[in-house]
């Protein structure tokens, strides 16, 4: 591994479609049933590159964002036992996301881990852990 004084950090992206309705009165219109669509985005990020000179390899990490967004793709979010009872807020996917990619990464990925969520081309939200 190659030591470094700062940080390397690789991206990939997909897209999902969604449906879902949230609660509270801050919400307005949303809280009634409307679709969703996100540009979801994870940031893998690290001080050291693994014994190959990379962070993670681009392929594993385009095909896990898929293989955890799958299961979303087209659903209405209210209605998936995954999510009974929660808020399926942008924060809360983002949140969810990240945990389900770390699951997958944590064999061979070590650091940080930023989940990203765009929802349009003016608003975003992100959840941001470490990957262990």
């Amino acid at each position: 591994m190659q030591a470094a004084a700062g940080t390397f950090r690789v991206a990939v992206k997909d897209h999902v479609m969604v449906a879902h309705s949230l609660r509270g009165a801050v919400f307005g219109p949303a809280q009634r049933m409307h679709g969703a669509t996100y540009e979801v985005i994870t940031e893998y990020a690290t001080g050291r590159l693994d014994d190959n000179g990379i962070v993670l390899d681009i392929g594993l990490a385009l095909q896990v964002l898929a293989d955890v967004l799958a299961p979303l793709r087209f659903q209405n979010l209210d209605e998936l036992p995954r999510f009974h009872g929660a808020n399926t807020t942008t924060e809360f996917l983002a949140q969810w996301i990240h945990g389900e990619v770390a699951a997958r990464v944590r064999a061979t990925f070590r650091g940080t881990l930023r989940v990203t969520l765009e929802e349009s081309r003016v608003a975003w939200a992100s959840y941001e852990g470490a990957v262990a």
